[in-house]
Parts: structure tokens; sequence; C-alpha cells
């Protein structure tokens, strides 16, 4: 009968060991996603902010040329 018991225990405490393992394996796998998912809108934002950083000094770049090409030309007409 003690030995039947101490099985019944250890098998017990085995299903309760395999819940906890899958449990904490599906835990660490939404973890793993959800630092993958932050680092990609991370990326993504710190990419948007150069483009846009990029676009402004091409901008502004192009005033600036546009600026002198009249002056130059209203220079060449007088």
């Amino acid at each position: 009968m003690r030995m039947r018991q101490s099985i019944s225990q250890f098998e017990t405490a085995f299903e309760q060991e395999t819940y906890l393992e899958r449990r904490r394996r599906e835990q660490l796998r939404r973890r793993a996603a959800n630092r993958s998912r932050a680092r990609k809108i991370n990326r993504v934002e710190q990419e948007g902010k150069v483009r846009f950083s990029v676009l402004a000094v091409c901008l502004t770049v192009t005033v600036v040329v546009v600026v002198v090409m009249f002056e130059a030309l209203a220079f060449l007409m007088a």
C-alpha cells in the first residue's frame, strides 16, 4: 500500500511539474514575441526619424540652391 501511495504521489508531482513547465515555456515564448515586436516597432520609428531628417535636409538644401540661382540670375540680368 505504501509503495502505491508513493508512486501515486510521484505521478501527481510529475504531472504538476509538467504543467508548470509547459506554462513557463508558453510565458517565455510570449515574452520573446513581445520583445521582438517591441524591437521591430523601435526600429521602424528610428528609420522614420532618419528618413524625415534626410527629407528636411534635402528640402532645406533645395531652397538654398534655388535662392542662390535666382540671386545669380538677378545679378546676370542687371
